[in-house]
């Protein structure tokens, strides 16, 4: 609901609220109550949930800065309300190019090659801004469908540049000093707390520990990546030589051309599976999973407050007894003000305090394009894939069953975090999914089996691009935040690092860093983008958990699952917690298989 009223309130509010933050973690008095509890005897007489929350206030203050000396304690929350101001102009920055930079079109030949679904969709979005034509919005849920079928390839290689190039374009809304300028303050933070680099401070707090360790896994993956990319290039530059137009591949025709490789390849075609994901059929899905792993119920309630229309909202029950869970928000569509991609919000934690039951209220968010009145939002296979995604995070929230918020849900670190939410992916393509809900939108038919078949032979196709344009991000960050204090050119570093990754050229990073909200819109990501990777690894290495015991629906894996990992929060070492579902720690080899990459040979 962001307007241009809001923006200055933010950027007054940020900062203070960052001060705020500094007054209750530099408390010497709070700290040395902390503190004489973390050091005291009794605390062996504690209950293991009190001694996790003991842990994890002290760590949380101790990272923080709570031993600092006052002028350092004056110095951090200096930088960190100077920072607060920044991610605030960041953000608003690129929400202002993607709401109104676009692409506009008035010659309909120009769109030859569209399916009529994404036809009906630009121009809705046109309408809405009171033009004629057809509108391409500058966010990836807009341009991935263009990119993907548009035959014009000059016009693809026009939205292409727009969206690579937000936050990138010389004018008040550039990034790039804000992005020098970040760098520069959280080095200079990271000293003060007696850390080598920013990076080396932020994973203190995570599983993987040191920057080293999660290298060395994004590091095992990315020769694979890219290897995969050479051979995915190399079958779209066959097909582009066919057709007789010296068309050289470049990275506005990888997506178009992939399309070509994926019916040649698989006999494949997006356009037919899409007319059988139909929006609320998939929401329905959802619901399903959710009922036969955990127990849990959805209902549509009326008369709760929603910040905007198109949100509705689910009561959450125990399918035995009937008992309130939480509440599960639902805000599917785009419109403008409203930040692209999607995402899961937790408005408030489950807990249990003094016998007092506090249930969870959680959301998922996406930027789906409305139908016309009466016609089905129908979406691509990848966006049910996230829609999965964003509503493990909801489940992750809605199962948690612990005592203190502190503890709660998805208050685990972010390279765990990422773990059950990917997880959740793998049940979309379950056959019993697909027979249920994946109906012709007109026919009402399930999805042929022969289509279903060719999905699963597809599974692993176009997996070096998507791997490589995510660790591409996921590496700059981290090398970025490993480069200390020295003053950082954003595009000349991007331009440097992916040179000497031997980045392909036909692929640019999944965020460009003016763009990378996740580690300039905040800290939460900062050197931390690796998360999905590590993560990733867990949910691979999980989802075998249910194969090996006979398919994924079983219930003894499913309780076990919901015991040790979406219940538990951060009531143990998140670590622990895996060992105790599955039984060892995760193996890579997992996610090798699982993206079909040869596995790496044991040295």
């Amino acid at each position: 609901m962001n307007s241009p009223e809001f923006a200055p309130i933010q950027a007054e509010m940020q900062p203070k609220l960052a001060a705020h933050y500094d007054k209750i973690v530099q408390n010497s008095k709070l700290f040395e109550r902390i503190n004489a509890i973390y050091t005291s005897k009794d605390v062996k007489k504690l209950t293991p949930e009190q001694q996790r929350l003991v842990k994890v206030y002290y760590d949380n203050f101790v990272h923080s800065g709570a031993r600092l000396d006052a002028a350092s304690k004056a110095k951090v929350s200096a930088l960190n309300q100077e920072l607060a101001g920044l991610f605030a102009k960041f953000n608003q920055n690129l929400q202002g190019e993607e709401s109104e930079l676009y692409v506009l079109i008035d010659d309909e030949a120009q769109l030859s090659g569209l399916p009529q679904s994404i036809k009906d969709a630009a121009a809705a979005d046109a309408a809405s801004k009171g033009k004629k034509g057809w509108m391409i919005r500058n966010t990836r849920s807009s341009t991935d469908p263009f990119l993907t079928y548009a035959d014009d390839r000059g016009l693809r290689e026009k939205v292409w540049k727009m969206f690579v190039s937000r936050g990138d374009n010389n004018d008040s809304r550039d990034n790039k000093a804000l992005i020098t300028r970040i760098l520069k303050l959280r080095a200079e933070r990271a000293k003060l707390f007696g850390f080598k680099t920013h990076a080396h401070w932020i994973l203190e707090q995570k599983m993987a520990k040191t920057p080293e360790n999660a290298m060395k896994l994004m590091e095992a993956v990315w020769p694979a990546a890219i290897g995969r990319v050479h051979e995915e290039v190399a079958d779209m530059q066959k097909i582009a030589d066919a057709e007789g137009k010296g068309v050289k591949i470049e990275p506005w025709d990888y997506h178009y051309y992939m399309e070509k490789v994926r019916k040649a390849k698989y006999d494949l075609d997006q356009n037919e599976v899409k007319p059988y994901l139909q929006l609320d059929k998939m929401r329905e899905a959802m619901f399903w999973v959710a009922g036969e792993l955990f127990g849990m119920n959805f209902k549509k309630v009326d008369g709760l407050p929603v910040f905007h229309p198109d949100v509705t909202v689910y009561d959450v029950t125990d399918k035995r007894s009937g008992k309130h869970i939480g509440l599960w928000y639902f805000d599917p569509y785009a419109r403008d003000g409203k930040d692209s991609g999607a995402w899961m919000n937790q408005y408030r934690n489950q807990s249990r305090i003094d016998g007092k039951e506090i249930t969870t209220i959680v959301s998922n968010n996406s930027n789906f394009v409305k139908a016309r009145p009466g016609e089905p939002v129908l979406i691509s296979w990848d966006d049910a894939v996230t829609m999965f995604h964003e509503f493990g995070h909801a489940l992750h929230g809605l199962s948690s069953n612990v005592t203190y918020p502190t503890l709660s849900g998805t208050a685990v670190p972010s390279d765990y975090v990422e773990f059950p939410s990917q997880l959740l992916e793998q049940w979309l393509s379950t056959p019993e999914v697909l027979n249920k809900f994946a109906v012709h939108y007109k026919t009402g038919k399930p999805i042929p089996a022969e289509l279903v078949e060719k999905i699963r032979k597809a599974s692993t196709f176009k997996q070096g691009f998507d791997t490589t344009e995510y660790l591409a991000s996921a590496l700059v960050d981290m090398k970025m935040h490993l480069a200390g204090d020295a003053a950082i050119d954003p595009d000349k570093f991007e331009r440097e690092t992916l040179t000497a990754l031997n980045m392909p050229k036909e692929i640019v990073m999944r965020h460009r860093t003016t763009q990378f909200r996740h580690i300039f819109g905040s800290d939460d990501y900062s050197a931390g983008y690796y998360s999905y990777l590590w993560s990733e690894v867990h949910s691979a290495d999980a989802f075998t958990a249910f194969t090996e015991a006979g398919g994924p629906y079983d219930k003894k894996v499913a309780a076990k699952l919901k015991k040790y990992v979406f219940s538990i929060g951060n009531t143990i070492d998140p670590l622990e917690g895996y060992r105790l579902f599955r039984g060892h720690d995760a193996r890579v080899e997992a996610l090798m298989l699982d993206r079909g990459f040869p596995v790496p040979k044991n040295k």
